[in-house]
């Protein structure tokens, strides 16, 4: 068992390669994945230059992907940088063990491209960097499947007598449905059929409704009053089992309002003594985990954690994080920054 480097009640960091501390990890044990991958041959230090071809390069996010895919719960969100050279690649490499839902773009003023010799490039100059934004194969369908299972043993279980004793009720009379439905004047298979003595969309009348079938048929003596108190102890089941379903999917915490769009214009980190060559902003970071990650799901994963940044912002926000990093320095530096009170 590999020991962390550095653990408190939130947050873990484990100092190492990535591909060797993955495999550590138990499956469906991450929440969401949140990373910065190297992006091959754009920084000058040695681990963006592991790779001589592309192809390696890929290779190797195919490896990490494939523990991603593992630790990652089946209503877990990943998002993993890309460089804007090998973007497209990455993703296709992402797509073949997720089903990618956006390819977002951070757009940013400051970058090697203010540098550029426009001249030379003989090309358009790209001010952003890729997020690629994806999930589990089929997570939203596992999700409606078991909510869907569940709820047709609620109705069986539960709506179903209320359903019934409202046929028996109907068939006690003499009236069918189709006589009641003309008699309301209804469309031919109109509410009384389809919603108030039907089985797949079964609805409690409304008060109205309920006292023309009563005068109508002569017969359904129950107080509407008793049948409503009922019907709202089975609905409040219902929306119980509709938490539960809301708790199975895939996060997405959209506020009605909001400009949810897959371009983002967040600052840059301005330059400080211990920075981390690529580090992401905090700002970024706390807005993809507060659409995507709840605090009562497993930690968030960033297995490129530089100096801490997506576990400083995890934790701020009350997350559970693990992260991972090579080089032993940055390890030292992000346990003093997860260790802080406050951001510095």
């Amino acid at each position: 068992m590999i020991e962390p480097y550095y653990e408190d009640d939130h947050v873990r960091i484990y100092h190492g390669d990535a591909l060797t501390i993955l495999p550590t990890l138990e499956a469906d044990s991450v929440g969401c994945v949140f990373t910065d991958p190297p992006y091959f041959r754009v920084k000058g230090d040695w681990w963006d230059h592991q790779w001589d071809t592309p192809d390696g390069f890929l290779a190797w996010i195919g490896k990490l992907a494939d523990e991603w895919r593992r630790v990652l719960t089946s209503n877990g969100s990943i998002y993993c940088f890309a460089s804007p050279r090998m973007a497209a690649r990455v993703e296709v490499t992402l797509s073949e063990r997720f089903q990618i839902l956006n390819r977002i773009r951070w757009v940013k003023e400051a970058g090697w491209h203010q540098k550029a010799d426009k001249e030379a490039l003989r090309s358009f100059l790209s001010p952003w960097e890729e997020i690629v934004f994806a999930e589990q194969f089929g997570q939203d369908t596992a999700a409606r499947g078991d909510f869907t299972a569940a709820e047709q043993e609620l109705r069986s279980s539960v709506f179903e007598p209320l359903r019934e004793w409202m046929s028996a009720e109907l068939a006690r009379t003499g009236w069918s449905k189709a006589d009641l439905n003309a008699a309301m004047g209804f469309a031919p298979h109109g509410m009384a059929d389809s919603r108030y003595f039907g089985r797949s969309q079964w609805q409690l009348p409304t008060a109205e409704h309920y006292a023309a079938i009563q005068r109508i048929t002569g017969g359904f003596e129950r107080e509407y009053e008793h049948l409503r108190s009922e019907y709202e102890h089975l609905r409040s089941e219902y929306e119980h089992l509709r938490s539960e379903y809301e708790h199975l999917r895939r996060p997405f915490n959209s506020a009605p309002g909001e400009p949810y769009v897959d371009v983002w214009d967040f600052p840059t980190v301005a330059d400080y003594p211990g920075k981390h060559p690529c580090e992401k902003p905090q700002s970024l970071i706390r807005y993809a985990l507060e659409l995507s990650h709840r605090s009562d799901l497993p930690p968030v994963l960033d297995p490129f954690m530089g100096s801490g940044t997506t576990l400083r912002a995890a934790k701020d926000l009350g997350r559970k994080a693990i992260g991972i990093e090579i080089e032993e320095r940055y390890c030292e530096i992000a346990a003093k920054r997860l260790g802080q009170e406050v951001l510095f």
